[in-house]
C-alpha cells in the first residue's frame, strides 16, 4: 500500500516475483521524480542496509525515484548465513535485478523514468551483469566498494556510464575495480575516496559517496532539458 508523505513523496512496499521468488520491496517516488534508481546491495545484507538507505535518501532529495529490495528470501538469508553459497551466485542475482527492473518498467508511475542502478559490493557485480542485460533500458551505473570484477565477461557489453567508488584504504577492491575497469568498454570513471575502508564508516565518506552517486545520476540518467528552438533572428519559436 502506498503512503504520501512530505511534499508529495509517495513511498510503496510491495513484493516482486522475480526468479520464481517473492522479494520484498521499497519503492520511494518523490514528486515530479526525473528518473529511477535501483539497489542491489551486497552480500550479507539487504534492502534495510543503513549505508543503501543514506544514499537513497540523498538521491530522493534530487527529485530520483529509489527502489530498494532484498536479492534473497528470509529462508535463502538464514541457509546463506551458513553455507554463504548464494553471495557469489552472480548470475543468479543479476537475473532477479533483470526481474526488478522488468517489473518496475511496467509500472504506470515509473513507466516514463530513465533507469539507473547503484551496487554495493557484490551487488555491484550484479548490476552490471544486469546492465549488459538491458542495454536499452539502463542508463547509468554506481558501484559502492563493489566487485565489478564478478562481472567477468559482461563488463565488456556494459553500455552505461559506470562510476567506480572506492575508499582509499580498500586496497583489495582497489585492485579489483582498476582492473575491471580496463575491461569496461563503456565510458566510465574511478573515484577514489581519501581514508575510507570497504564500509565508509569514516566520517565524511558516505556523504561523499552520496554526493558521488548524485552527480553522476544527474549527468547521465536524468535527461538534459531540451533547448527552445530559436527563429533566424535569435527568437525563441
Amino acid at each position: 500500500m502506498a503512503q504520501i508523505g512530505e511534499h508529495g513523496t509517495q513511498t510503496t512496499a510491495a513484493l516482486v516475483s522475480a526468479d520464481g521468488v517473492p522479494l520484498e520491496s521499497d519503492l520511494v517516488v518523490p514528486a515530479g521524480a526525473r528518473g529511477l534508481v535501483i539497489f542491489a546491495h551486497g552480500s550479507g545484507s539487504s534492502r534495510l542496509s543503513p549505508r543503501n538507505r543514506e544514499v537513497a535518501r540523498g538521491l530522493n532529495d534530487a527529485r530520483l525515484a529509489t527502489l530498494l529490495f532484498d536479492l534473497l528470501t528470509p529462508e535463502e538469508e538464514v541457509a546463506e548465513a551458513a553455507t554463504r553459497h548464494l553471495r557469489f551466485d552472480i548470475a543468479m542475482l543479476a537475473r532477479r535485478l533483470v526481474a526488478v527492473t522488468d517489473w518496475a518498467s511496467a509500472r504506470p508511475e515509473l513507466a516514463s523514468l530513465p533507469i539507473g542502478y547503484f551496487g554495493a559490493s557484490t551487488g555491484a557485480g550484479a548490476a552490471l551483469v544486469a546492465a549488459a542485460a538491458r542495454p536499452q533500458i539502463i542508463r547509468a551505473v554506481v558501484s559502492r566498494g563493489g566487485r565489478p570484477d564478478l562481472a567477468r565477461g559482461a563488463l565488456a557489453q556494459v553500455m552505461a556510464p559506470t562510476l567506480l567508488i572506492v575508499g582509499g584504504n580498500d586496497l583489495v577492491v582497489m585492485n579489483f575495480n582498476r582492473d575491471a575497469a580496463e575491461k569496461l568498454r563503456c565510458h566510465h570513471t574511478l573515484r577514489v575516496v581519501d581514508g575510507a575502508g570497504h564500509l565508509f564508516e569514516e566520517p565524511g565518506a558516505l556523504a561523499e559517496v552520496c554526493a558521488l552517486a548524485r552527480e553522476w545520476f544527474q549527468r547521465y540518467l536524468v535527461p538534459a532539458p531540451e533547448l527552445p528552438a530559436r527563429l533566424p533572428d535569435g527568437r525563441e519559436g
